[in-house]
């Protein structure tokens, strides 16, 4: 383990709970400082979830992705009445 310098123990308990950015000056590669506890609830996956999306979320990311690029906009209306849907078909494919 290393001990932090001077310098970082400073930043560290300025920012409070926050993360810390250092950056490597001689790389610019940027790192990030939390504590063990932050990581350990990271690792376990409060803050990350790689599990399936289910098809609720896919859903929702789909309706966010329309309205994002202007689905919702009147002039597209046109393109609802393009291709009659049958009766038993939903409004989502």
């Amino acid at each position: 383990m290393i001990a932090l310098s001077k310098e970082i123990q400073k930043a560290v308990r300025a920012a409070k709970k926050e993360p810390v950015r250092l950056v490597d000056p001689e790389t610019n590669v940027e790192y990030v400082v939390v504590s063990v506890e932050t990581f350990e609830r990271m690792r376990k996956g409060v803050y990350y979830d790689d599990s399936p999306i289910t098809e609720e979320e896919r859903t929702a990311l789909l309706v966010e992705m329309g309205l994002s690029i202007g689905w919702d906009d009147p002039e597209m209306d046109v393109y609802n009445d393009m291709i009659p849907r049958r009766d038993d078909e939903s409004s989502t494919r």
